[in-house]
């Protein structure tokens, strides 16, 4: 647990306690879900607020979707962020953020990327500190929803592996078990993106906090990441059910022109067999085998009849 104190005017500053809410200006407490449990009265030493148990609660399960609830006293927006940057997992994971007048709280993972980065380049850079508790959640926010952006080019790649597993020719596709987890993972990132977009949306039109004109220019770019996000996702999902019936109408192709030529080829031997089979019967009189040249005049009749099979399939464009 930590605090950061933004006086207005001043540079941000990082503390191990507070002793009360800057006058001018306003305080971040962040809290590491799983290593601090007394931030609950802290909240209630600097606000005189009271976090309702259900709240606590929600703020402390990992698996919570992204959602915004508002109180008389203060507003939560839980917002689930990628766990890590590997396309094979796509986890989410929650980061609450409690909204009090002069007091953003964030509730997050001990492994979160997105609110150490705000932190240290606020602390580096306070040029560009926020002047508002809501203007930081948003800056946290864009962070997180970053880390979604800088999957994009990653998940495009992968999808172009799989195009080439599913269309090669020389190797059999068998690994649909794996395929079949990508597009769970990217079915995943869509419901991530839709709950993230309604979050945000839900608190944008309930919020009590100042939107001044650069707030609404943050929640506008926002907002319109968070739907190139989910259209990415959604045209990544098409495309791979697009690559799986490609995949299916080549390998019934290739499994046509096989049962062609295997049909070409008994076709051309059916009668040659049906030669064979005549004078291959065991009766005493049989003329033709005393002829002297009984034998070749036969084989070239059976070699002028499969030369004129494949002439005539060849003609009909049946090969």
């Amino acid at each position: 647990m930590q605090f950061i104190r933004f006086e207005q005017g001043g540079k941000p500053e990082r503390l191990e306690t507070l002793e009360k809410l800057p006058e001018q200006g306003f305080a971040w407490l962040d809290v590491v879900r799983e290593e601090d449990s007394g931030w609950v009265g802290e909240v209630k030493r600097l606000t005189g607020v009271e976090i309702y148990e259900a709240h606590v609660i929600d703020a402390r399960n990992e698996g919570h979707p992204s959602n915004f609830e508002s109180t008389d006293a203060y507003e939560m927006v839980i917002f689930r962020g990628l766990a890590s940057s590997d396309t094979e997992t796509l986890e989410g994971r929650p980061t609450a953020f409690l909204l009090f007048p002069g007091l953003l709280v964030t509730v997050r993972a001990r492994e979160s990327v997105s609110v150490g980065t705000v932190s240290k380049r606020l602390l580096e850079r306070a040029d560009r500190a926020p002047k508002s508790a809501a203007e930081l959640m948003l800056l946290v926010l864009h962070a997180m929803v970053d880390r979604f952006m800088a999957m994009r080019e990653p998940l495009a790649e992968r999808l172009e592996e799989w195009q080439d597993a599913l269309l090669d020719p020389t190797n059999p596709f068998n690994d649909w078990m794996s395929l079949m987890r990508q597009r769970n993972r990217l079915r995943r990132l869509e419901r991530m993106c839709d709950e993230q977009a309604d979050a945000v949306d839900a608190w944008r039109e309930q919020t009590v906090s100042e939107v001044d004109p650069r707030m609404t220019v943050h929640l506008n770019d926002l907002m319109e990441h968070i739907q190139r996000i989910l259209s990415h996702a959604r045209h990544l999902e098409s495309q791979l059910e697009s690559l799986v019936q490609i995949h299916f109408a080549a390998v019934a192709h290739r499994t046509n022109d096989i049962m062609r030529v295997l049909t070409i080829l008994t076709a051309v031997f059916l009668p040659l067999t049906l030669v064979a089979g005549i004078f291959g019967m065991n009766f005493e009189n049989m003329p033709e085998l005393k002829l002297p040249y009984a034998y070749f005049v036969t084989l070239g009749f059976m070699f002028l009849m499969g030369a004129g099979m494949l002439y005539l399939f060849r003609r009909k464009r049946w090969i």
